[in-house]
């Protein structure tokens, strides 16, 4: 199997412009996911600082911080926790507001996903203005849980999510930096 680092993963994105409006550049990470040597790297790059942190649970926003999320849960021997789209969970729920460009919308998980003292990363494919990554931040926290840091593979630095995170003291890591939106 080729070996393959997160400094070599850029190649491995694809970039859709003008999705899902004019001027956006989409950073589409289902090329990486289809290519096993490229998962691995990202995955094994991803669980690598937090191996040490004590984590118990990794929280994966929906939907492609599911697939990266489990995976990395299993990695760091750690339950896996969905935080989903209103009305998705099953059970009793509790849920966070958030806003979105064009509006607002609701982050849920479980009321039993976590408990206080729980050791939570929390996990996505990309940042970018950081409001469901914040959301998901408070979700959590409401229930006791410390969250020790955030894990993406891509960071849309210029528009602020990731310092938005380390001013709450959420300790931030991504593999790749684009530029733009």
């Amino acid at each position: 199997m080729t070996q393959i680092s997160a400094t070599d993963l850029r190649p491995f994105i694809r970039t859709i412009p003008d999705y899902p409006r004019p001027g956006v550049q989409f950073r589409d990470i289902t090329t990486l996911l289809g290519n096993a040597p490229a998962l691995r790297a990202t995955l094994v790059e991803m669980a690598a600082p937090w191996l040490d942190c004590g984590i118990t649970h990794v929280a994966g926003i929906e939907a492609r911080g599911f697939i990266l999320g489990g995976a990395l849960a299993y990695l760091l021997a750690a339950a896996f926790v969905p935080l989903r789209k209103k009305g998705k969970l099953p059970h009793k729920t509790i849920s966070v507001d958030y806003a979105l460009e064009y509006g607002m919308d609701k982050l849920e998980m479980h009321a039993d996903g976590v408990l206080a003292a729980d050791r939570v990363l929390l996990v996505d494919d990309l940042i970018a203005t950081g409001g469901s990554a914040a959301a998901a931040v408070r979700l959590l926290q409401s229930l006791d849980a410390q969250v020790v840091g955030a894990a993406f593979v891509i960071d849309l630095h210029e528009l602020g999510g990731t310092a938005k995170l380390e001013q709450a003291g959420i300790k931030t890591l991504s593999l790749v930096r684009f530029e733009g939106h």
